[in-house]
């Protein structure tokens, strides 16, 4: 029998307590909304900006669609049509991967990098913003263990079945 004034440990999915699945989703989604509503009037998407920031970030000559498809955590149907809008707009060109025949490299156009610096300087105004609520000491130091959370998530999702495989549970 516990003690009368021992807590009660909540289990890690209880209503009061802080979960991690709606509290990444709600910073991410506000996150967006705040970016997409400041970008509005250039044309561009926050996923565009995060197509454009991937490729100026990798190399030079260009990426395939597959490893932009990776650096955006994201699929390849939606990289595909992100990247066809994005063609159009004059922000990517494709051209022929020299040792990959079925490969394209994908690489930013004068236009797209004009594009992006408009926007980073947005996007680096509206990060300084939001962190502003940790002390400027902290802030490198959270975002690092973002990075390990973010991480962690893209290794159970890369180790998940794939939709309809049996689901195997492993006993402790």
């Amino acid at each position: 029998m516990d003690e009368p004034n021992e807590p009660l440990e909540l289990p890690v999915d209880a209503p009061d307590r802080r979960r991690l699945p709606p509290v990444l989703r709600r910073a991410w989604y506000s996150l967006n909304q705040a970016f997409r509503r400041r970008i509005v009037k250039t044309g561009a998407t926050p996923d565009q900006f995060t197509a454009l920031r991937s490729l100026i970030e990798s190399d030079p000559k260009g990426i395939t669609q597959g490893e932009l498809t990776r650096l955006m955590s994201s699929d390849p149907n939606t990289i595909a049509s992100l990247l066809e809008r994005m063609e159009k707009a004059g922000w990517v060109d494709r051209r022929r991967h020299e040792r990959d025949r079925r490969a394209y490299r994908i690489r930013t156009t004068p236009k797209g990098r004009q594009l992006y610096r408009l926007l980073r300087d947005v996007a680096v105004d509206l990060q300084e913003q939001v962190l502003s609520v940790l002390a400027e000491e902290e802030r490198e130091d959270f975002l690092r263990k973002l990075g390990l959370v973010a991480d962690k998530c893209r290794d159970a999702a890369d180790n998940s079945p794939a939709p309809g495989a049996p689901q195997v549970r492993k006993s402790s």
